[in-house]
């Protein structure tokens, strides 16, 4: 029977990119969005087009009881044994103009919704003695970022959680770990680097892509990184 993975934020770049590798790498994959079911639906659709298995969900991850219940319905299938927190927003602004709206909605995302669907998992991931739980954090949060107070904090927060949720789990046979990319190719960034900030600001004078996310994330899903725990580790092309 195949492991099943949920991956939150399935619906963008970089989580459609790490939804097809571990598919492609023989889990079961639900695809997660917000608003954006039927972008995770045609995700979905075209892993199992490809052979994989995939389906998709679509519920709100800092709305506590609408996440509880899709949890328990994702349960009845079966423990999910791989998670991977996606879900994530940038609301930016420099701390002197932030609205409190702007500062709440990207904790509550990052931070609630971590806990909103990592809580329910926890049980039953634990009595199968086997699981992994990945985390989306950035370089935001390890060098800090102009107008990201917001974001840099709620990533940094996932940090704490995830070093601590590895101490509880570690005998249990689940890892927890964290991923830090950098300047990622996507819909999301473009726009806000240019060529010539890019060649300033790494080393390798490129941007990452989805895919180069995506293979960390499925190393760290793997039975290969059993004894990979509490680790933040950055996909950033050399950036200090």
């Amino acid at each position: 029977m195949k492991k099943r993975a949920l991956v939150t934020g399935g619906s963008g770049a970089i989580g459609a990119a790490i939804c097809a590798r571990l598919a492609a790498d023989g889990l079961h994959v639900t695809v997660h969005a917000n608003r954006r079911l039927a972008e995770a639906k045609h995700i979905a659709a075209g892993i199992r087009e490809r052979g994989g298995a995939a389906d998709a969900v679509a519920f709100d991850v800092t709305d506590a009881e609408r996440t509880a219940a899709a949890v328990k319905a994702l349960l009845a299938a079966g423990p999910v044994q791989i998670l991977v927190n996606n879900a994530g927003i940038h609301d930016d602004a420099v701390l002197p103009g932030m609205k409190r709206e702007q500062w709440t909605r990207v904790i509550d995302v990052s931070l609630h919704g971590f806990f909103n669907i990592t809580q329910p998992l926890l049980l039953p991931m634990m009595a199968t003695r086997w699981g992994r739980i990945i985390s989306l954090s950035s370089v935001a949060a390890l060098m800090g970022n102009r107008g990201q107070a917001n974001y840099a904090a709620a990533k940094a927060g996932l940090h704490g959680a995830t070093k601590s949720l590895a101490i509880e789990l570690a005998s249990r046979g689940v890892t927890v770990n964290a991923v830090a990319p950098g300047i990622i190719g996507s819909a999301m960034t473009s726009g806000l680097f240019d060529k010539e900030a890019i060649a300033r600001l790494v080393p390798m004078k490129r941007a990452g892509t989805p895919e180069e996310v995506a293979a960390v994330v499925a190393f760290l899903a793997s039975d290969a990184a059993s004894y990979v725990t509490g680790q933040v580790i950055s996909i950033n092309g050399g950036m200090a």
